[in-house]
Order: C-alpha cells, then structure tokens, then sequence
C-alpha cells in the first residue's frame, strides 16, 4: 500500500513540473510579443504528450489503490457467518457486545478458526472481540481469544475434578493486570527456641516486663508461566460444533490435568512450577530393609506417618504410582517378611481377598495416580498434605487456531493456552520442638537399593 502512494505521489510531482516548464515557456512568449519559435512548438508537443503519458499511469496507480482499499474493507468487515447470530441479540438489539454468548464451547472454537486471517472463510465473529487479550482485536495468531467464562470454568472444573492432585492444591487466580504475585509467607525451620520464626511466649509475675518478639517472614513469589496444548480437528469434524466441543473437551481438559498434576509433583521450577520432589520441604525417609531384599514393607509406611506433619494429618493421603499396587496388596504387619508371623494385611480386607483393597491405609486415603516414579524410586509412595503447596493460575485458558500447520490433511490446529505457577508452601522442613525429627507435609520414601 505504501508502494502505491509514493508512486502516486511521484507521478502528480512530475506531472506538476512539466506543467510548470509549459507554463514558464508560454510566460516568455508573451512577455516578449511575439509567437513560439518552431522549436518552442515541437517542445510544448512532447511535453503535453508526456502529460498525457503520465496522467494515465496516475490514473491506473489511482485505480488500483482504491481496488486496494476495497478488499482490505471487504476482507474487514466481512459478512458474519450464520454462527455469528446471537438468540440473544436478535431478542435485545441492543444489547452490548460484551453481553453475546456462544451456544456451545464447540461454535466458539469454529468462530476461532474463522477468525484467521489467513482462512479462505475469514470472519471475525463479533462475540471474540470483547474477548481478545494482548492482541489486536483481528489478529488471533498475536495471543489466542479468551475461552469464554462458562464454557473456561466447565473445563478448569473438569481438571481440578480429575487428578486427585490437582483438586486438593490451594488455588489461587491472578487479577486482570497481573502476571504473578508475591505473598509473605513464615520463615520458619525450627521450633526449638521460637515459633514463626521469631515469636517467643514467657510466663510472666505480676509487674515484669514483657519481652518483645516478631515473626519473621519470606517473600515467596509467583510469576505465571505458559502451558499450551494442541488439537486437531478434520474439516468434518469443524461442521458439527456439539460434537467438537465434546471431544475438545475431553481431550484438552484430560492433558491440561495430566501436566499439571505432574508439574505440582516434578516441576523444575525454570519456566515451569516447581514440585514437590523437588522443594527442599520433601523429606524422603530412608527405608527399611530385610535380609538383603528390597521389597516394601508396613515399617517404612509407619515411619513416613511419623514425619508427616502434625496438624497436615486431617488433609493429608498418601499417593502411590499404580506399580507399587502388587506390593501393596501382599504387604503384612509382620516384623520381617522371612519372619514365622505372617501379620495381617495392610491394605486388604483382613484374611480375604474376595473384596477390593481398603481405601486407607492408617487412617489416610489411598490415590493411585499417573505420575509417581517407578516402583523403588522417590515418589513411588508419597504421604502429601496438599492443601500446603500454592497454585496461582490466570483463570481461564486462551484459544487460537491455524488451518496451515496440517493443511495437507485438511485439518484445522486449535492451541490452549494456560498461564500458571505453583510451589510449596513451605521453603525447608519443620524441627518441632521437643523432637530431632523434622517433619513436613511431603513425605515421601527414598529410593529403595
């Protein structure tokens, strides 16, 4: 477009300065009262013949900018396609934009795909703009449209009622303006002398002096992080929105619970949450071991319910990979499993194994869950309050969608984006007062040689 303007604007200027050079010789002819000389003719020929030449380039430069400027509006404002109307709309003309809805997570998603620029369909269903976020209103490849509230809430509700990781977490959901949070938390590794880290009681006699003390506290920052997954969706499958919208669903909500009940446990924390086996809050408690076997045994859970903190025992459950399953079931409360004494089983229905397994072990539920470590490694059994570990999240997850990434297979790409953090609670382990053993809410068992 800029090509065409500066075009334009050097034909006009030369236009104007052979005009000018006629003007100026016609000026001199009659100054001196006399007619044009043979050669002042020939000259005022070619130059109104190069007028005419360079008027009609103007004129064609002219035409094509204003043919220009008709697609880019046609392609603009675009005729809405039928999802586009609102029952609501057509009940309350005027009704704001910001108050249309979509009938089904499925029909937003294909006004997404419509909404590309590059799609042969392009058309910007009126219901996205109010939805837009760190991105020009017609540009869904800048960041993605926001899920809508109700259709976002079904599909965070659907993962945090999925892993039994993940819905026992302390969520948290940054405002509008914000990218993390820094929260004051307790620094605290001791009890012995103090509680909070600084807060220090005394009996006192009648008239003494009260001795000052303070908590002492930590800056724990959370900064929100992206997760994204992809779909895709046949040409077909884009036709039937009631039917997109369920396996889109299932789909996005099943790997957006996976990854997360997997960053809480494994995160790194560099770019990504940091998990539990990870923090420097995880007591691992080494294990017991029997005449050279490394089979689990009923003392070792024992131990790790000694360490579990306190006042985490109402909250707290133990999770397991579904490995150490086998394990589970032949485990006894036998002193040793060469011992005469058989015990009596652990997790099974005392003497019978016609039922399924109890659903506590010492009073704590039993999870088995996708993201536990081999059986014989750290995190293959855990004893997690995780009510202790801190979710921030953005709220609801932002969509987007490309029709070239599988262009060849006829298939549109939908993208979901969710901005999260998370971290324990708790920056080191708890020596309690009147105890050596530090105790924590994340226990787990150290790697079984």
């Amino acid at each position: 477009m800029k090509k065409n303007i500066d075009k334009i604007l050097d034909l006009q200027k030369r236009i104007n300065a052979k005009m000018s050079e006629l003007e100026t010789m016609k000026e001199k002819v009659e100054s001196e009262g006399r007619e044009p000389t043979p050669e002042e003719r020939k000259f005022a020929l070619e130059t109104m013949q190069q007028v005419e030449g360079l008027h009609e380039d103007l004129e064609l430069e002219k035409k094509e900018s204003g043919l220009r400027d008709k697609l880019n509006s046609a392609a603009r404002d675009a005729v809405r396609p039928d999802l586009a109307t609102d029952p609501l709309q057509e009940k309350y003309p005027g009704l704001p934009p910001k108050d249309l809805r979509f009938n089904s997570f499925g029909e937003q998603l294909i006004a997404v795909s419509r909404a590309n620029p590059s799609n042969p369909n392009y058309a910007l269903d009126r219901r996205l703009q109010t939805r837009a976020t760190g991105m020009t209103g017609d540009n869904p490849t800048d960041g993605g449209f926001l899920v809508q509230t109700d259709y976002s809430q079904e599909l965070l509700r659907r993962v945090y009622a999925g892993s039994p990781v993940v819905s026992r977490v302390r969520r948290m959901t940054a405002g509008a303006n914000s990218d993390g949070v820094k929260i004051n938390a307790i620094a605290e590794s001791s009890r012995i002398s103090s509680i909070w880290g600084g807060i220090v009681l005394y009996w006192l006699g009648q008239g003494s002096e009260k001795t000052k003390s303070r908590p002492e506290f930590r800056q724990m920052e959370l900064k929100l992080h992206k997760v994204a997954g992809l779909y895709y969706a046949t040409d077909e499958l884009l036709q039937d929105a009631g039917l997109l919208a369920s396996v889109a669903n299932e789909g996005f909500s099943e790997a957006l619970d996976v990854e997360l009940e997997r960053v809480i446990l494994r995160g790194t924390g560099a770019g990504q949450p940091l998990g539990i086996l990870n923090s420097p809050s995880l007591i691992s408690v080494t294990q017991e071991t029997y005449q050279g076997t490394s089979s689990l045994v009923y003392e070792n859970l024992v131990k790790m319910y000694a360490r579990l903190w306190a006042r985490s025992l109402p909250r707290a459950a133990w999770f397991i990979d579904q490995s150490c399953i086998p394990e589970l079931m032949m485990m006894t409360t036998s002193t040793s499993p060469t011992s005469g004494y058989a015990g009596t089983p652990v997790w099974l229905p005392s003497n019978n194994v016609a039922y399924a397994p109890y659903g506590t072990i010492l009073g704590l539920p039993v999870y088995p869950i996708e993201n536990g470590s081999a059986v014989g490694s750290v995190g293959d059994i855990m004893l997690l309050d995780l009510s202790q570990y801190m979710l921030l999240d953005k709220g609801g997850p932002q969509s987007a969608s490309s029709i070239h990434v599988n262009f060849i297979y006829d298939e549109t790409c939908f993208r979901i984006v969710y901005r999260c953090d998370g971290q324990p609670a708790w920056n080191t382990t708890l020596t309690p007062k009147s105890n050596s053993n530090a105790v924590s809410p994340f226990v787990a068992l150290a790697t079984r040689t």
